[in-house]
C-alpha cells in the first residue's frame, strides 16, 4: 500500500513539474547519458539504376529553374520526413539536363558533391567555373555563391552532401538568392587548383575563411594517388587504402563540419569488422563488392549509394578492385573530442 501511495505522490509531483515546464532528470538520465551510442539511423542502400530512373522522371516533371535544385533526397528509413541520411547529414541526387542552369544562390550549410554520371556539366563557385567529370569531388563551403549547369547533350547527375541537420540543430541557417541565373566568371578555370593544389601557396597568402581555397578535386589526381599508394603502402585490414581530402593550407578537412574520403580495396579484399561514431555515406566509384552492416549484406556496383550509421559494425569486401567515396561528420566530432573507433 505504501508503494502505491508513494507512486501516486510521485506521479502528482511529476505532473506539478510538467505544469511549470520542469522535469525530473532521474527519469531520463540513462537516455541522456548512455553507456555507448545507440544507432538512431538505419543502414540503407540505393541502387543507382533506381536513383537515375527517379531523377530522370523528375526531369520531365519540373525544370531546374522551377525547382531551384532538382534533387531526389535520400531519406534514411529510420528518419523519414526529416531530410536526413544520418542524424547529422543530408544527402540527395541532383539532375541537370542539357542546357539547364540551376540558379545562383548561397546558404549557411556547407555542401560537397561527387559527380556520378555525365560529361559537360559545370559548377561556378565564387566566380570560378570548372567542368565536372565522373568521380570529381567538389565543395561549396558555407556562404559561397554557387550555380550549376550543363553545356552537354546528356544528363548530368551527382551526389550532394550537406551539413543541413547540424545547421538546423544550431538554428543558424541563412540563405540568399543572387537574382541572377548564372554568376559572372571572374577567375580562369582551374585557378584555385593551380594556386594551391601543388604543395605551394602564393607568397603572403592569408586565409580569408576557415575553409579550403580549393573547391575542385579532380578524380584523375585522386585515382593516381591511390594507384601510387597501392605499390608502397600497407593495407589497413578494415579499410584497405583510404585517403582523406584536405585543405592544402592547413592539412585539415576542406569543410569544418564534414570530411570526405576515397578508398581502394583490391580484388579479393575481405575487410575486418570496424565501427566508429561518425555515420558515413558511401558511393561506389569503380568496381563491385559486398557491404555488411550488422546482419544486413548488400552487393554494390558503380554509383550505388549506401549509408553506415554511426557506431554500427560493418565490413567491406571487394570482388574486383573497388573504389569507394564517402563522407561523414568526423572532423566536427574530432574537434569536439567525441570521435571514437573500435575494431573487431
Amino acid at each position: 500500500m505504501e508503494d502505491i501511495q508513494r507512486g501516486d505522490i510521485m506521479a502528482d509531483f511529476h505532473e506539478e513539474l510538467a505544469q511549470e515546464s520542469l522535469a525530473p532528470l532521474w527519469e531520463v538520465l540513462k537516455a541522456l547519458v548512455p553507456r555507448e551510442p545507440r544507432p538512431v539511423a538505419a543502414p540503407a542502400h540505393w541502387s543507382f539504376d533506381l536513383l537515375r530512373k527517379f531523377a530522370l522522371q523528375a526531369g520531365k516533371l519540373i525544370t531546374a529553374e522551377q525547382a531551384e535544385r532538382r534533387v531526389i533526397v535520400l531519406e534514411n528509413p529510420a528518419l523519414r520526413g526529416q531530410s536526413q541520411i544520418t542524424t547529422s547529414l543530408y544527402a540527395g541526387v541532383q539532375l541537370i539536363l542539357p542546357g539547364e542552369v540551376a540558379p545562383t544562390h548561397r546558404h549557411t550549410a556547407s555542401a560537397l558533391r561527387l559527380l556520378l554520371e555525365g560529361e559537360g556539366g559545370y559548377t561556378i563557385v565564387d566566380g570560378e567555373r570548372v567542368e565536372m567529370h565522373p568521380g570529381d569531388f567538389i565543395i561549396t563551403p558555407t556562404w559561397s555563391l554557387h550555380d550549376h549547369g550543363s553545356d552537354s547533350d546528356q544528363p548530368v547527375i551527382w551526389l550532394d552532401g550537406l551539413d543541413v541537420p547540424i545547421v538546423k540543430l544550431l538554428n543558424a541557417g541563412f540563405a540568399e538568392d543572387s537574382g541572377n541565373g548564372r554568376q559572372t566568371v571572374v577567375h580562369p578555370e582551374g585557378d584555385s587548383l593551380a594556386r594551391y593544389g601543388s604543395g605551394l601557396t602564393p607568397v603572403n597568402y592569408i586565409p580569408k575563411t576557415a575553409v579550403s581555397p580549393i573547391f575542385w578535386y579532380p578524380y584523375a589526381r585522386t585515382r593516381e594517388a591511390l594507384e601510387r599508394m597501392r605499390q608502397r603502402a600497407e593495407w589497413d585490414p578494415a579499410e584497405g587504402l583510404r585517403l582523406t581530402f584536405t585543405d592544402p593550407t592547413t592539412g585539415g578537412s576542406p569543410i569544418q563540419t564534414m570530411a570526405a574520403f576515397m578508398q581502394l580495396l583490391p580484388a579479393g579484399f575481405s575487410g575486418s569488422e570496424v565501427r566508429s561514431t561518425d555515420g558515413a555515406v558511401y558511393s561506389v566509384v569503380e568496381g563491385s563488392g559486398r557491404v555488411t552492416v550488422g546482419d544486413i549484406t548488400w552487393e554494390v556496383k558503380p554509383r550505388d549509394i549506401f549509408v553506415v550509421p554511426g557506431w554500427a559494425w560493418h565490413r567491406l569486401a571487394a570482388e574486383t578492385d573497388l573504389i569507394l567515396f564517402s563522407f561523414s561528420d568526423r572532423p566536427l566530432q574530432q574537434k569536439l573530442g567525441f570521435w571514437r573507433e573500435q575494431r573487431g
